[in-house]
């Protein structure tokens, strides 16, 4: 009995998901900070009590919009912040009032983008109005397929210091032992199911 209770452990040990040593803690989630603003998002501009500089625009692709009397302004890689902040500079040397009430309010949001390929059935880009986790983003690929390895998922992801590779394991997550790595995804990542 003792034998067959030593060899039923071993195999169970034995299928066991070796974990990626990974500080999944440490990955930012967008949700927890100002949106930033990219290409194709469209924006209203509102200048408070001067209705011809008020505007809804499209920022193009190389990351700018145009606005009346001021030109074009980068807002790709801005907060709504920082961009009324720079208008507001740029607008002073135009107006009277040396402290234009602006408002800038993201309409539509067409920058959030990802990409899921590999062994789901749907390979491809994906643009969702809200944020996403792993799962929900493969979910939205259709799935895994039955070729996928579950274990061995990657995140590579765009950071300051270059890309990146992010270890998950979808089986992991489904079975809830480890949430943790159903990250949330950020702009422009890309989702490997091998």
């Amino acid at each position: 009995m003792g034998a067959f209770a030593l060899c039923l452990a071993v195999g169970v040990l034995g299928c066991a998901t070796a974990l990626p040593a990974f500080d999944y803690s440490k990955e930012p989630d967008p949700r927890q900070a100002e949106f930033v603003v990219g290409p194709s998002d469209v924006l209203r501009i509102n200048v408070w009590k001067t209705p011809d500089l008020s505007v809804e625009c499209t920022v193009r692709p190389d990351g700018t919009i145009t606005l009346p009397l001021i030109g074009d302004v980068i807002a790709a890689g801005r907060t709504p912040s920082l961009l009324r902040a720079e208008i507001k500079r740029k607008l002073t040397a135009f107006l009277r009032d040396d402290n234009p009430a602006i408002e800038i309010i993201v309409e539509t949001v067409n920058s959030y983008r990802f990409t899921v390929a590999g062994n789901v059935e749907k390979s491809g880009m994906f643009n969702t109005k809200h944020y996403v986790t792993v799962t929900e983003a493969v979910a939205l690929a259709g799935g895994p397929n039955r070729y996928a390895d579950l274990d061995k998922v990657l995140i590579l992801r765009q950071g300051p210091t270059g890309a990146r590779s992010i270890p998950v394991s979808l089986k992991e997550i489904y079975s809830g032992r480890h949430p943790e790595m159903d990250l949330v995804i950020v702009k422009e990542d890309r989702i490997f199911v091998p």
